[in-house]
């Protein structure tokens, strides 16, 4: 898909790789960029440097997902490309008290499925769309001291290749971002950590890796090239590659 003249939505447009994409999407010209979060100014913030429409949307209520698809569908036209970025950090184990798993859990996957509920049948009967659904690198791999987060990111995987390969007839394209470290809130504060073991990116450069894979219509989106090799080594021998994550919760503490 070249970006030109389409109109896209951006959830988590406040900051960090949602702001990034946004910015990245206007320069390669968007018709109009529609950036959607919780934090009202930051969403205006971006939208204002672009051009583009602010909605403040809480994407853990899929009343308001449906209610903002159907503004942008309304007032703006047709969203060719929908980016499911807004996703929440959640450390600790199972014994992460119950609020904090549903909310992550509605967060970083049900605001996914939601968005896909009420905006794919729309794309099919107009013959397509594009879905940027926004993952983590734990999505494939795991998350050292992170249960809720390292379950909920592979949901979000296993929901983006459930879309790719029921829908892919349909003319709806999927692209999954699965990056690991970027700087933004989420990251503040843990720049030595597991996840930037490779390098912390800056969102400007996740931004361009997505262009890029929407140009091309493939399905993963891996700023960090390091997590192929690290999903090879998973699916190669996987009692070995537990045994190494067991040593990088040994040296990390169990922290991310």
């Amino acid at each position: 898909m070249q970006l030109k003249d389409k109109i896209v939505v951006v959830t988590g447009a406040a900051s960090g790789i949602g702001r990034s994409l946004a910015i990245r999407f206007a320069a390669e010209g968007a018709k109009k960029v529609v950036c959607v979060d919780m934090n009202d100014k930051g969403a205006t913030d971006t939208a204002n440097e672009i051009n583009g429409l602010a909605i403040t949307v809480d994407v853990s209520s899929e009343d308001e997902i449906a209610a903002m698809i159907e503004r942008v569908e309304v007032e703006v036209g047709p969203i060719d490309l929908f980016c499911s970025n807004a996703g929440i950090l959640t450390l600790g184990g199972v014994d992460a008290p119950n609020d904090d798993w549903q909310r992550i859990w509605d967060i970083n996957v049900m605001s996914h499925v939601w968005a896909a509920r009420h905006l794919v049948p729309r794309m099919i009967a107009r013959g397509g769309g594009y879905l940027l659904n926004t993952a983590s690198a734990a999505g494939l791999l795991n998350q050292v001291g992170a249960a809720p987060y390292g379950v909920t990111k592979h949901a979000a995987v296993g929901l983006a290749e459930w879309l790719a390969m029921t829908h892919g007839d349909d003319g709806i394209k999927v692209s999954v971002l699965c990056p690991q470290a970027v700087r933004s809130e989420m990251t503040r504060g843990h720049e030595k950590s597991v996840a930037a073991m490779d390098g912390m990116l800056e969102p400007e450069a996740v931004a361009e890796a997505c262009v890029r894979t929407i140009e091309a219509e493939t399905f993963l989106v891996l700023p960090h090239p390091e997590v192929l090799d690290y999903m090879r080594n998973k699916t190669n021998n996987y009692d070995k590659w537990i045994g190494g994550m067991r040593k990088l919760n040994r040296f990390y503490g169990g922290g991310i």
